[in-house]
């Protein structure tokens, strides 16, 4: 990874602003102060200037405003019966959470968990490594083998921003046993105008013949800044089911990388970006095949307007003992204004010869002809777009498992097309 290694007032600020501890912090540290933080230059970044844009917006040296939430319940998913975890400001507020350990053992993270700090490498990734020397909370996930939790684990990261700027470093290990399953929603939302940053890293562990939904909602109206590392490791005959809606927030990077350690492995890794405005969404994903015989699906769509901006980076690795590997990847872009941008990059590479594997990327604007045809038949041009835009979001939403969330982003997808565009 190509990033700037100079040293920048931010940098020194941030840099200054962190702990002198020993062991994993240390090292990070050390490893950021190396890395700096990614400039123009930067391969990885350089489509997203997320450097500049916290430079341009914050003073990372001040200390949170202090909150006073006493309720989520505006912030809630609608018909999910669901274990609540709730982080304000980068705290873990437990008064607003409600859960049950009944066959999911959650409690408050300590980094001296099984597997902390052994996924998310922070020598080569500086946001990495400025969240594994700065997190200050987060949550330990952990689901005993041969158990089903009946309810999905909502994480609920609220930045109260009302008296100004806001920082949170949270730091999340989920851990599920062998032959058993859990739905996990990540949601993030702000009250308040002034500017927050955001930086999650969550590493996963899925065993044997384990199963993984992971769901994140970036519907944030605030002025969030987001950067986010999900690396999710999986044994043999495991699944792992991904989907990341964006629809708002200033800047939005999302890292997303599975490791598929095992044979029978089956992954699905699917995302939606509808952006607006000056919102830039950024989506990087890894998919490594290690074993043989093991599947992997990728699809990310996108419908962009305004000044808006979106960008895909998906890799996949086939190892030389992935023999019988069956991996593919999609991204495909709707722009709807002649300021809209995208820019993606699908990448294949395959060490091994006995595999079927294909990656693709179209980007383009609404079909006229099928316009013309909905116009024919008595459809005003408003509605006509809009049912256009919704039979191309469809198709990744139909993937969603669960119809209470289904549901949801449904209504959510259809108000903004409808609405907005």
């Amino acid at each position: 990874m190509s990033v700037v290694t100079e040293t920048t007032p931010l940098l020194s600020d941030i840099l200054a602003d962190l702990k002198s501890e020993a062991g994993l912090r240390t090292a990070a540290h050390e490893a950021l102060e190396q890395l700096g933080l990614p400039g123009n230059k930067s391969e990885e970044y350089k489509f997203t200037p997320i450097t500049r844009a916290l430079e341009k917006n914050f003073q990372l040296a001040k200390k949170n405003p202090s909150s006073e939430i006493e309720s989520i319940d505006s912030f809630s998913i609608p018909g999910i019966d669901a274990n609540s975890i709730v982080f304000v400001n980068g705290v873990f507020a437990e008064k607003l959470s409600h859960y049950e350990q009944t066959d999911v053992f959650i409690k408050s993270i300590s980094g001296t968990e099984n597997g902390f700090g052994t996924l998310a490498d922070f020598k080569t990734d500086p946001f990495v490594a400025w969240n594994t020397a700065a997190w200050s909370t987060g949550i330990s996930i952990e689901v005993k083998a041969n158990t089903s939790v009946s309810k999905p684990i909502v994480l609920h990261y609220v930045h109260d921003s009302a008296a100004g700027e806001v920082k949170s470093f949270i730091r999340n290990i989920i851990r599920i046993g062998k032959s058993s399953s859990v739905t996990v929603i990540e949601k993030q939302d702000t009250l308040g105008d002034q500017a927050g940053f955001s930086n999650i890293v969550t590493e996963g562990f899925v065993e044997e013949n384990a199963e993984l939904s992971l769901f994140s909602l970036q519907a944030d109206k605030g002025k969030r800044f987001h950067f986010g590392q999900t690396t999710i490791w999986q044994a043999r005959d495991s699944r792992v089911n991904s989907f990341t809606l964006t629809l708002d927030g200033k800047l939005i990077r999302n890292n997303f990388l599975l490791v598929l350690d095992g044979e029978g492995i089956e992954s699905h890794m699917d995302g939606l970006y509808i952006l607006q405005g000056d919102t830039l969404a950024d989506n990087h994903t890894v998919v490594d095949h290690r074993k043989p015989h093991s599947n992997s699906n990728e699809l990310y769509k996108g419908i962009i307007d305004d000044n808006a901006k979106g960008v895909f980076n998906g890799k996949i690795y086939v190892r030389p003992d992935a023999q019988k590997t069956n991996a593919f990847q999609s991204n495909r872009n709707i722009l709807l204004s002649d300021k809209s941008t995208v820019n993606t990059k699908p990448q294949l590479e395959i060490w091994a010869d006995d595999v079927k594997c294909s990656h693709g990327c179209t980007t383009g604007q609404l079909d006229d002809e099928a316009m013309f045809y909905l116009q024919a038949r008595g459809i005003d041009k408003v509605t006509a777009r809009a049912m256009m835009l919704y039979a191309f979001a469809g198709e990744v939403l139909d993937k969603i498992n669960s119809e209470p969330l289904k549901k949801y982003f449904d209504t959510l997808i259809s108000e903004r097309l409808h609405k907005n565009f």
